[in-house]
């Protein structure tokens, strides 16, 4: 499986703006199996990479929590969490 393979696309609105883009997980797993990280594309603009640690989703760039949060939300979709 190549690396395009794994890539999947998300979208949401938050607080009235419609963010499209594209998630793609690490080859690293974390202990529940799943990526440990995603490096997220959010409007053609780059979100950073984010993680699911201690039951909170998180990103390495500064971001707006609220943000975060549906973009945490938009990733559980697509692993049926």
């Amino acid at each position: 499986m190549t690396a395009e393979d794994k890539i999947f696309n998300i979208a949401f609105e938050s607080d009235g703006v419609k963010y499209t883009g594209w998630a793609n997980p690490s080859d690293k797993l974390n202990e529940a199996g799943l990526p440990a990280s995603f490096h997220v594309i959010l409007n053609d603009v780059s979100f950073g990479y984010v993680s699911h640690n201690s039951g909170e989703w998180t990103v390495n760039e500064d971001r707006p929590e609220g943000l975060v949060e549906k973009v945490g939300r938009a990733i559980e979709k697509k692993y049926a969490l």
